[in-house]
């Protein structure tokens, strides 16, 4: 099995929690860690200033493309950063237990 991790921002928690609830249900993903934290961009020619919540998701290369048009369809962002991290290394037993949730 070849584990993915997947990075995303939302506007507060409430929506994080929401979007995230409904990935797992769906399968699409097996863990999600969340977190509060200050973000600053460029928005429409001026730096903005918010909090956000990023979410990493952990799940398997198979399900990427799916998870990702999920993603884009649900997500409340005009421009969502939706990145996929690929990883080559993982303990064996987290991979035996990512599969088994996944893939039943």
């Amino acid at each position: 099995m070849e584990m993915i991790m997947v990075y995303t921002t939302f506007p507060d928690w409430d929506t994080a929690k929401e979007i995230t609830r409904k990935l797992l249900e769906m399968k699409l993903i097996v863990c999600a860690n969340l977190r509060e934290h200050e973000a600053m961009y460029w928005w429409e020619g001026k730096i903005e200033e918010s909090k956000e919540v990023g979410a990493i998701y952990k799940t398997e290369v198979s399900k990427w493309k799916e998870l990702r048009d999920t993603l884009k369809e649900l997500h409340p962002y005009e421009v969502p950063l939706i990145a996929r991290i690929d990883l080559d290394k993982l303990n064996r037993e987290y991979s035996e237990w990512m599969g088994r949730v996944l893939f039943g």
